[in-house]
């Protein structure tokens, strides 16, 4: 499972990571939510492309989003069957651009505190995505995309039995290779990953509100300070 993001590193890490042309500009962000607008990169024609899209996948077969449910995940286990992804793992597979993501334990509710995963060597997140645009009658469209999950690492499940399929980052390329690379050597790419790529450290349960968006939240809530020192003559009057 994963409901929230960071995205934290300078645009310039992620373009030389990725190396797409454009040259975007777009500030950190310390708790992404479904629905809003997250960066990633996709291949078009041999291309690789930055693009923004709307965090919760709609297939192009959709006629109400009001009536369909929101996917911000796609098990990479039935990918190639549903009909939902089954196109867009042969035709249209990204990466989201992040730093990390945070969880919450198994069975433990959004009250609990939550933790962030983040790569131990500090660089960028390869999460793999699948990706839509959807249309609407009116004619006007909107580009979506759903995070691939896989099952969880030994580290990770503790926390929940799923997990963001993070890439190699000698894989990316070949997740992206839409021409040279099929949908089943794709999802074979997307598997639980070492444990010792990540970090988990406790972050600030102010992130299960999806309002809140400061680096406050990338660590768990400051211990409350000692109880400032009595003075001689007050405890003397105590006494």
């Amino acid at each position: 499972m994963c409901g929230r993001i960071v995205i934290l590193s300078p645009p310039d890490v992620f373009r030389a990571a990725y190396g797409y042309a454009e040259q975007p500009n777009f500030p950190a962000r310390h708790n992404v939510a479904p629905t809003q607008p997250v960066p990633v990169v996709t291949a078009e024609h041999g291309r690789r492309r930055f693009a923004l899209m709307r965090w919760g996948f709609l297939p192009a077969w959709v006629k109400d989003p009001a009536d369909f449910p929101l996917i911000i995940n796609a098990r990479i286990e039935t990918a190639a069957e549903k009909p939902s992804f089954r196109n867009a793992l042969r035709y249209r597979r990204c990466v989201f651009l992040a730093d990390g993501f945070y969880e919450w334990r198994r069975g433990a509710g959004r009250g609990q505190a939550p933790f962030l995963i983040r790569r131990a060597d500090g660089r960028p997140m390869a999460l793999a995505g699948l990706w839509e645009t959807w249309s609407s009658p009116d004619g006007s469209e909107i580009d979506t995309a759903a995070i691939v999950t896989c099952a969880a690492n030994g580290m990770l499940a503790a926390l929940h039995e799923r997990m963001p399929a993070i890439l190699d980052p000698e894989a990316v390329a070949r997740w992206l290779d839409l021409r040279e690379v099929e949908a089943g050597a794709a999802a074979a790419l997307c598997r639980p990953c070492p444990e010792a790529w990540l970090t988990l450290t406790p972050a600030d349960p102010r992130v299960n509100d999806h309002r809140n968006d400061d680096p406050g939240l990338l660590s768990g809530p400051a211990a409350p300070p000692p109880p400032a020192p009595v003075a001689p003559e007050a405890q003397g009057r105590l006494l």
